[in-house]
């Protein structure tokens, strides 16, 4: 797909002289008003797969049939989630290293998906609902689901990373956000207070309590900042299926009563912001961004739940959040 929006030059025009879109508009009545906020760039198509890659049910026609995935995953289910987590999270720690000022999301996409493909493993965004690339990249105020494409990543920056990989039959799914060059102290903290979130929301995880303690931590964790917790979009249930019936809700709601118990597996993601936690969606369908272009931050782990806590699936060293920052 290609954007009629174009991509924006590195040097922007004067106020009164033509817009760089083409337009033919003064540059002040067209991309000024939306300057400092993402612009689409042009997305490449679809890249391929190699053949001798295993690949999930909706890999060749894009179209995803749920089916009645137990909850309750068996050891060796859980044994192929800690390897496909694992190698999610070092895949998704290599593209973090590639942020830089000057870099294109799409670069970063082709990394991830020739590091997956490497591994034997699919990467699971491929074609799911007809999502075309590797990874997800949502900049600045891009919530999720960003499309990476030839825009170039600039000073100050942050650059969300979602992956996701099936590998031995089933899938690991894990995320970060990471600093272009040199961030403002705002966004600085809205990333680490992100994290932290994640982190307590984890911290969370017990066999027999309800899934909205999870929100309830994440929840309390960012009131102080008087930050937004993004509603729209949730944790999900994994395994053999990319998403299954489990929502992990990141704020408290006393209806999210499911109870968790030794052997699920979902993902716990919450996507914090500055400001609102409304959102619209670009007309490529898929990068939602907060509507009043404040930015937003998200991070994200695989977990299993365990007798006594939480196993993180996606964690661990050389990952790109290894474990609790209060920890490390």
């Amino acid at each position: 797909m290609t954007s009629t929006l174009g991509t924006a030059p590195t040097t922007l025009p004067q106020a009164n002289e033509p817009c760089w879109c083409g337009s033919g508009r003064k540059y002040k009545r067209c991309h000024k008003k939306s300057e400092g906020r993402v612009l689409q760039g042009t997305v490449t198509p679809m890249r391929a797969v190699p053949d001798h890659i295993a690949r999930p049910p909706y890999a060749d026609t894009g179209e995803y049939e749920a089916w009645d995935e137990g909850r309750i995953k068996s050891p060796d289910i859980i044994e192929r989630m800690r390897a496909s987590g694992k190698l999610a999270g070092e895949v998704l720690a290599m593209a973090g290293e590639m942020v830089a000022p000057g870099v294109t999301t799409e670069e970063i996409d082709i990394a991830v998906h020739e590091a997956f493909v490497a591994a034997g493993a699919y990467p699971s965004t491929i074609n799911y609902h007809g999502y075309p690339k590797a990874c997800c990249t949502s900049v600045n105020e891009v919530i999720c689901h960003g499309i990476p494409d030839s825009r170039v990543l600039r000073e100050g920056d942050i650059c969300n990373i979602d992956v996701t990989g099936w590998l031995n039959g089933v899938h690991g799914d894990t995320n970060a956000t990471f600093f272009v060059g040199d961030v403002d102290p705002e966004s600085q903290q809205l990333v680490r207070v992100t994290e932290e979130a994640m982190w307590r929301g984890i911290e969370a995880v017990k066999p027999g309590s309800p899934l909205s303690d999870i929100g309830r931590a994440i929840e309390l964790t960012c009131k102080p900042y008087k930050y937004g917790v993004v509603r729209a979009f949730v944790g999900h249930g994994i395994g053999e299926q990319f998403h299954t019936d489990i929502q992990v809700l990141h704020y408290y709601d006393s209806r999210s009563s499911t109870i968790m118990r030794e052997g699920m597996t979902f993902t716990i993601e919450p996507m914090i912001t500055l400001g609102t936690i409304n959102y619209k969606i670009w007309d490529d369908d898929w990068t939602a961004v907060t509507s009043d272009g404040k930015r937003t931050a998200q991070y994200e782990h695989t977990i299993l739940v365990t007798a006594d806590g939480a196993d993180v699936l996606t964690g661990g060293p050389g990952t790109a959040s290894p474990t609790a920052p209060w920890l490390r």
